[in-house]
């Protein structure tokens, strides 16, 4: 059991230089015992079963903290609930659960946060289905580090003061002990708007028609733009679930939001196909209600392996929450924020319109007069930039070719950030899918990404510098590839064990040597979750869920109370005869890395 994998090709692993300047003392260096990749289809999860910790052994161990339908305090997790707060149960009675397996559309569990405060610790769980979920509950800690939920603390947390929640995905525990979330996959609000039943406000979209069990059968309560922003959760000293929107930060498919150390510069990935990357300054630290939005350009140096390019910030303005969510609550019209058409036989788009290609596809849009004030001005361009920030951003000449952007974490030591892409494929190809020709992702845009087709992704790095102008110590101005996933020699859709597939959440160990990665993918039979040696570039599969269990929440949770956790979320497991696994939250650890 004490093998190590080490992956040294130069082609897939660029050198990670850490300056000494950036590093008055060595990291402390950590190593995981490598457990065996499974061949074969696995209903176990497996874990490593020692870490050391600069040369010093510790045992490690995965505990279950719940499973999704567990029992307490008269709730149960990951149950459903309307507008008004009562459960939302199907046709036979049965209660509508986030599990990936029941009648529901969605995933199930994605992501659990650990909160210290009030002198104690709760959790903060989501549910990544269209009719997004959180709860809350208290943890209890043994004298050893052992955490365990506390019976009678579980609490669901109410969101309809923000319209409901929505496809909740990736998260992340703030400095400031905050449950900081997502909603992913925004409905198109132009799809709605052209397929809207007047009577019923059903549409033909499913995700979005979803929504009418959350409006008690009413979908005509509900609007797109509702969803799709950055949810945040306090605990106040009552041990109430505070919960608001952050309407300043766009409107897009949000896989996370990760804020940088100085609690203000917040970087935000985009799920899906032809996404952006984008980035938010906020005006004060702790305070996400009001700042400065901007998305990337991608200007490629090197379009070999996963390529390298220069960032630059396409401004998106500044703005607050409470200015954009008074628009949000007036319930627009996509046609009242933008005029759309399609480009001619001869690739052109009618005089004064620009031509984008987004996730929403080739489009020639013409910016409108939103506020009705009989001008098109910058007022209109900085509402829209929140409500289609995509768009927006597109139109503006920033890039819209991002495939499955997905973690993102920072290693304070090297000034790095790290972000994984799913798969460097379509918009990331130069008029091709899969390196086949193919016009359908690069046709009317920028083509800002041309890179060679790797379905199994990778995870790439972006220093970060001071930028006066932008008032940020954390700004990103270059991005090149850390690691990709292999593709196997004889079937490039599928992906070796000896490597990556489809790199999801990644969380690094501060003051450390150690890059946690999380897989979603079907490349592989059983998804793992990997430490990667920045120092090394050794790779060590760490962990193996469930079969057809994606691997969510791999989170470092440092020094609570004294001990480090790593969290991981197997979300939606694949049933079988014998068994029916439902998600379930737990943690490697506890972990002492003094």
């Amino acid at each position: 059991m004490n093998k190590t994998f080490h992956l040294t090709t130069p082609s897939l692993f660029s050198i990670l230089l850490l300056s000494a300047c950036s590093q008055p003392q060595a990291p402390i260096d950590v190593q995981f015992n490598a457990i065996t990749p499974q061949h074969k289809a696995s209903q176990v999860i497996t874990h490593s079963d020692e870490v050391r910790i600069n040369g010093n052994a510790q045992t490690l161990n995965y505990q279950t903290l719940f499973r999704t339908g567990d029992k307490n305090n008269g709730e149960i997790f990951g149950v459903i609930k309307d507008v008004a707060g009562k459960p939302i149960q199907f046709a036979d009675g049965s209660d509508y659960i986030c599990s990936g397996t029941n009648d529901g559309v969605g995933a199930g569990m994605d992501h659990i946060s650990i909160l210290q405060t009030n002198n104690k610790l709760y959790m903060v769980s989501q549910y990544e289905c269209v009719i997004g979920a959180m709860y809350m509950s208290e943890l209890q800690q043994s004298p050893n580090g052992v955490l365990s939920i506390k019976p009678d603390t579980l609490k669901f947390i109410d969101q309809s003061s923000e319209f409901g929640g929505f496809t909740h995905c990736a998260g992340q525990t703030t400095t400031w002990q905050t449950h900081l979330a997502s909603e992913e996959y925004e409905p198109n609000a132009k799809k709605v708007e052209r397929q809207f039943d007047p009577t019923t406000g059903l549409t033909g979209e499913k995700y979005y028609d979803e929504l009418q069990h959350y409006w008690q059968g009413d979908l005509k309560r509900a609007s797109p733009y509702y969803y799709g922003w950055t949810p945040e959760v306090r605990i106040d000293k009552r041990e109430n679930a505070l919960y608001t929107k952050h309407y300043a930060m766009g409107r897009f498919s949000h896989e996370l939001a990760y804020v940088m150390p100085d609690e203000r510069t917040v970087y935000m990935s985009d799920d899906g196909v032809n996404g952006g990357f984008y980035l938010f300054i906020a005006d004060q630290a702790q305070d996400l209600s009001s700042g400065h939005l901007y998305a990337a350009k991608w200007q490629q140096t090197s379009g070999i392996g996963q390529g390298e390019a220069n960032i630059e910030w396409i401004s998106l303005g500044h703005t607050d929450s409470q200015t954009i969510r008074k628009v949000v609550a007036q319930k627009p019209k996509f046609s009242q924020i933008f005029k759309s058409g399609k480009m001619d036989e001869n690739g052109q788009c009618a005089s004064g319109y620009t031509s984008v290609n987004t996730m929403s596809g080739q489009e020639c849009l013409l910016l409108q007069d939103i506020t009705a004030d009989g001008k098109i001005d910058a007022q209109d361009q900085l509402i829209a930039s929140r409500l289609e920030t995509r768009r927006t951003a597109a139109y503006l000449g920033a890039t819209t070719e991002f495939r499955k952007a997905e973690g993102i974490t920072f290693n304070p030591q090297s000034n790095t950030l790290y972000l994984s892409i799913s798969e460097i494929s379509r918009g990331m190809e130069d008029f091709q899918r899969k390196g086949l020709d193919n016009p359908k992702y690069d046709a009317g845009g920028k083509n800002h990404i041309k890179l060679p087709y790797n379905g199994c992704g990778g995870v790439y790095q972006l220093p970060v510098t001071s930028h006066k102008t932008m008032n940020s110590n954390y700004v990103v101005t270059s991005i090149k590839g850390l690691i990709a996933g292999l593709p196997k020699s004889d079937n490039p859709e599928k992906c070796s064990l000896a490597g990556l597939a489809n790199p999801d959440n990644i969380s690094f160990l501060n003051e450390s040597n150690s890059l946690i990665i999380g897989e979603d993918t079907n490349k592989h039979t059983n998804n793992m979750i990997w430490n990667f040696d920045t120092r090394t570039q050794t790779l060590t599969p760490i962990f193996s869920t469930i079969e057809g269990a994606e691997t969510t929440s791999a989170f470092w949770h440092k020094n609570v109370n004294g001990f480090g956790y790593i969290t991981a979320v197997t979300q939606h497991p694949k049933p079988n005869k014998e068994q029916n696994h439902p998600t379930e939250a737990g943690y490697l650890g506890p972990i002492k890395l003094d």
